[in-house]
């Protein structure tokens, strides 16, 4: 089975080799038709600490690493600015 690729932004990297990820994607209500931003946060591994708050990332899912860490960067895209 493929392993699911997520983008995101760093929301905290305040934790050693981990960092928090805001994903955010739009779905249309079912009444009312109208896209609704539903977002969730994954604690994903960043080996090399480089990631930094800001930064667009992409995620991939992998073997648990911790209690809630089920999730790797892959890719980043640093900071404009």
């Amino acid at each position: 089975m493929p392993r699911r690729v997520l983008q995101g932004k760093v929301v905290s990297s305040k934790c050693d080799k981990t960092v928090t990820v805001l994903v955010e994607r739009r779905v249309m209500h079912p009444l009312y038709h109208k896209f609704i931003t539903r977002s969730k946060k994954f604690a994903a591994h960043d080996e090399a600490n480089e990631c930094q708050v800001g930064d667009s990332v992409r995620i991939r899912e992998c073997r648990p690493l911790s209690k809630t860490k089920t999730w790797e960067v892959i890719q980043r895209e640093a900071l404009q600015g």
